[in-house]
């Protein structure tokens, strides 16, 4: 079930955000991932839409829209290649006309996820925070 995030799950999402993160960037340290759990709690998910996939009570992926971009869409590490992911992605698109996110360029599962899931790229940069290149890529509304 796919339900709007409550306070109570903040704890769920930053465990799925932070393992999710050093499993899916292990090209960038884990150390800059745990650095940035505070500002999730306090600045990112507190600005976003966020939305919880439940499974047996418990959470195990969520997405967070911020306008019309897709700030995040993660699924525990130990649950992901079961659809979640792409429910979760159904659930955002259906929220949004258009739908924009970012992807670093090294994370070529979640490339071609994107890809898979009718996303474009609609062009390049680097990311500040990392220095890793990412691909900006949208959906919809063409």
């Amino acid at each position: 079930m796919i339900r709007i995030s409550t306070p109570q799950d903040t704890d769920a999402v930053l465990d799925i955000w932070l393992s999710a993160s050093i499993q899916a960037h292990d090209f960038i340290d884990a150390s800059f991932w745990l650095s940035q759990v505070d500002a999730m709690r306090t600045l990112y998910l507190p600005a976003s839409e966020v939305y919880v996939f439940e499974r047996d009570g418990g959470v195990v992926g969520f997405h967070a829209l911020h306008g019309d971009n897709l700030a995040a869409l993660f699924v525990a590490p130990a649950l992901q290649g079961q659809g979640i992911g792409s429910q979760l992605l159904a659930h955002a698109k259906n929220q949004r006309a258009v739908l924009n996110l970012s992807v670093y360029q090294e994370n070529q599962a979640s490339c071609r996820f994107y890809l898979a899931q009718g996303f474009v790229v609609v062009s390049e940069q680097t990311d500040a925070h990392t220095g890793h290149r990412e691909y900006s890529m949208r959906s919809g509304g063409q």
